[in-house]
């Protein structure tokens, strides 16, 4: 497929204010109460059980700290505004979180999670009165499956059940790795502004965040006091996991996402980044890395779902960040890149994905720290091979050997991490 880079640049790597699953709570009600006319008086959401996980101990921006998918569905039924996207709680009036949280109170609104649902479905009804309007998110954070207005349809996906999977996505699945390292090099030159537009969003996140006393200002403080050395690997955790704290605490500050994740996206941009001004490659050369980042993210992606019961941070944002080093390092090496895939996921694998929340932060710290060790051991001709566990012959059949994992053999954990969280919610 043609322009495979612009297409996942339009697609999944875009600003985002706050945790990505209750913004898009928030964007499926605001795309339905847009339909409306009088004031919202209830709001029912059904979701599949990723995103119900990931909004369900998340800080919500400009909230004061409040947290949950039942608080976005609110403020997205009452703001109103789906044009705003990622950035719907950008700006957030007072008198709107206030209108907000009396739906709240008053048992107006009200969410249930689908369990046979695999995949992003966010389903958001909402009521003025008797006046009603439905929206359907499936596929994406941003695609719009269903809109219906008292009955009325207004858009339908042209599959049954809703899914209309993008044509870069099948492009992906197709693709080997000697595909993604041509689609990065036809990266434009307003690309690559709009990469580091997402490099200085993603380092600005890391500069509040570690106003926050969290995981990041505590991997600064061991290396104040001298218990950490200074150097990439405890630089590159400290930022990463800044702008995670940032993130997940809700602070009113954008990042840019890659594989329609925030998280994901500061593992993906920062740690080449970092790790490229470290070592002093050329500017345009670590931009360029960042456009194969994001590309290997979203490829992983296409095998292990949106949502896994893994961390997406390990291994699909980590893998593409060390994929991006060993490129800054060795050039489009198909032999150095596929070690450094193999080395991660050996690495850090089988990391639990148990929902959005502040110890993200440190999930995020560890996959930076083993995406440049296993760069740099790629790089220098040294990795995981097929001889060990689970890793293939080939970077994509160890790819599509941990989504096997993922989807099939920890269907049942993922089931199990959902009780618990929700149990304790009650």
């Amino acid at each position: 497929m043609k322009n495979l880079l612009a297409e996942v640049l339009k697609h999944e790597v875009y600003p985002a204010m706050g945790c990505t699953e209750p913004v898009a709570v928030a964007f499926a009600a605001a795309t339905a109460a847009s339909l409306l006319k009088g004031r919202t008086t209830a709001v029912l959401v059904k979701t599949d059980p990723g995103t119900y996980k990931n909004g369900l101990a998340v800080a919500i921006p400009n909230t004061r700290g409040k947290k949950g998918n039942l608080l976005a569905a609110a403020i997205g039924a009452v703001v109103r505004k789906p044009e705003l996207g990622a950035e719907l709680f950008k700006g957030l009036p007072a008198a709107r979180l206030k209108e907000a949280s009396a739906l709240l109170r008053a048992g107006k609104t009200r969410i249930e999670v689908d369990y046979a649902r695999r995949g992003i479905y966010i389903a958001a009804e909402v009521r003025a009165g008797r006046d009603k309007a439905v929206c359907v998110l499936e596929g994406s954070h941003k695609q719009v499956a269903l809109l219906r207005h008292n009955g009325k349809t207004i858009i339908k996906a042209s599959r049954p059940g809703g899914r209309t999977a993008q044509p870069y996505k099948e492009a992906l699945r197709k693709a080997s790795f000697k595909d993604l390292f041509k689609a990065a090099q036809t990266v434009t030159p307003q690309q690559l502004a709009y990469i580091k537009r997402g490099v200085e969003m993603n380092l600005a996140a890391a500069q509040a965040g570690l106003k926050l006393k969290k995981v990041g200002y505590y991997i600064e403080d061991l290396i104040g006091k001298g218990y950490l050395k200074r150097d990439i690997l405890s630089n590159a955790k400290l930022t990463a996991a800044a702008a995670t704290d940032a993130r997940m605490a809700g602070s009113p500050v954008p990042v840019m996402s890659s594989g329609e994740s925030g998280n994901q996206g500061v593992v993906a941009v920062l740690i080449p980044w970092l790790v490229g001004k470290a070592f002093g490659v050329p500017e345009g050369r670590i931009l360029k890395s960042i456009a194969l980042s994001h590309l290997v993210n979203s490829y992983i992606k296409v095998f292990t779902g949106e949502l896994a019961p893994i961390c997406g941070c390990a291994v699909a944002a980590g893998v593409g960040a060390s994929v991006a080093v060993v490129w800054q390092r060795a050039g489009a090496d198909r032999r150095k890149a596929a070690l450094a895939v193999n080395t991660v996921i050996s690495d850090i694998g089988g990391m639990l994905c148990d929902g959005a929340k502040s110890g993200c932060a440190l999930k995020v710290a560890s996959s930076a720290d083993s995406a440049i060790r296993a760069a740099w051991m790629a790089s220098n001709g040294e990795g995981i091979t097929d001889e060990e566990g689970f890793i293939g012959s080939s970077a994509e059949q160890t790819i599509r050997n941990i989504s096997r994992i993922s989807s099939l053999g920890m269907d049942k954990v993922d089931r199990i991490i959902l009780d618990i969280m929700s149990e304790k919610r009650r």
